[in-house]
């Protein structure tokens, strides 16, 4: 029997809690299925280590992971009021993206069934976008500094960088995946008007590699515009790549469109598998209900359908998306940011409960 190992990172707020339901539906899954098992491995790093010891993880962490032999990474949001969010985030969060090169963000936001947009008249056909979002470089690099802090004449500096070999993957692997997936259409985000040099860069090397893949129809437009068709034509948009500040806004809103941030996975990935890869949801540690028991679990649930999909476990990726979709459309266990009463806890055992159901039917 196959054994992947996981290392699992609750996180801060409702991060224990969420991820507390997907690693018991990932294991339930795997039981049921009965070809591999998951070996997990807990790793406490967050807002509470950082206020007793100063860092959000031990200055081995990342060797840690390395050597452990990991075949993915279950994270839960990182973020806590007590503690500025450019230090949690360059905590954990962005070191494990850039020291494991896990430089594609891929993204769903999908309408589900069962769930209700904020977009008149939308119905579950006409939001389904994959954003493939650059995850190491650009706008996130954390190249620049400050000066004179607190001074009249204080100077802060911000330097985005854009590589050659970092943009042409990230556009590539858009286009290969639309093509694993029959997808039709590839949207590049830009603002090539005013961003003169990084920008239209990115629209140089979008051309190039779209001229290989005449199969896939292509387009860009600019970021301001193209925010405005999420809201207003989301049913023209397919797969659509960014860069790293461009994807991480975008993707907020089509959470939003698709009726909650509590339904929103992400995947960190090394496509190479050289490093390993990470899995989370994209919502915060939501303060405001920790210790409610009622965050939504699916986000945190759909990533590790990603995680799925990723290590090549088709058909259980498939089984869980399957019930996930099912449990939304019943509208019985849906969380109160869905507009119903019930449970993390409910939500989660919900869909453990329909894996169990679709399989008996099959």
């Amino acid at each position: 029997m196959k054994t992947y190992q996981l290392a699992v990172i609750p996180g801060d707020g409702i991060g224990p809690d969420v991820i507390a339901e997907s690693v018991e539906t990932l294991t339930y899954l795997a039981t049921l299925h009965g070809g591999f098992q998951f070996s997990m491995q807990q790793f406490n790093w967050g807002t509470e280590r950082y206020l007793r010891e100063g860092a959000m993880m031990p200055t081995d962490g990342l060797a840690t992971l390395e050597r452990g032999g990991f075949d993915g990474i279950l994270l839960g949001p990182i973020g806590d009021p007590r503690v500025p969010d450019h230090i949690t985030l360059r905590g954990v969060v962005l070191p494990l993206r850039q020291a494991f090169d896990q430089y594609v963000n891929l993204r769903p936001a999908r309408l589900l069934p069962g769930v209700h947009s904020p977009l008149a008249d939308k119905q579950p056909q006409d939001i389904d976008i994959i954003c493939v979002r650059e995850n190491t470089e650009g706008e996130y690099a954390g190249a620049g500094g400050r000066l004179y802090q607190g001074a009249e004449n204080e100077v802060a500096i911000q330097t985005t960088i854009f590589t050659r070999k970092g943009t042409e993957r990230i556009i590539r692997y858009a286009f290969e995946y639309a093509r694993r997936y029959q997808r039709k259409k590839v949207m590049s985000a830009t603002k090539s008007n005013s961003l003169q040099y990084n920008m239209v860069f990115w629209d140089d090397v979008f051309k190039q590699v779209a001229a290989e893949y005449p199969d896939i129809e292509h387009e860009q437009q600019l970021i301001d515009s193209l925010t405005a068709r999420f809201v207003s034509r989301p049913e023209s948009l397919d797969v659509v790549v960014a860069s790293n500040l461009f994807g991480d806004i975008l993707t907020d809103l089509g959470a939003a469109i698709s009726g909650s941030m509590g339904l929103a996975p992400s995947a960190n990935l090394n496509p190479e598998r050289r490093y390993p890869s990470l899995f989370q949801a994209i919502h915060g540690s939501a303060p405001d209900i920790v210790g409610k028991n009622i965050a939504n679990p699916i986000a945190s649930i759909w990533s590790g359908q990603l995680l799925l999909d990723f290590l090549g476990e088709q058909e259980a990726a498939t089984l869980l998306m399957r019930a996930i979709e099912e449990v939304l459309a019943s509208e019985q266990a849906h969380t109160p940011d869905l507009g119903g009463v019930a449970t993390t806890n409910q939500l989660g055992q919900a869909i453990r409960e329909q894996i169990q159901t679709i399989a008996a039917r099959s």
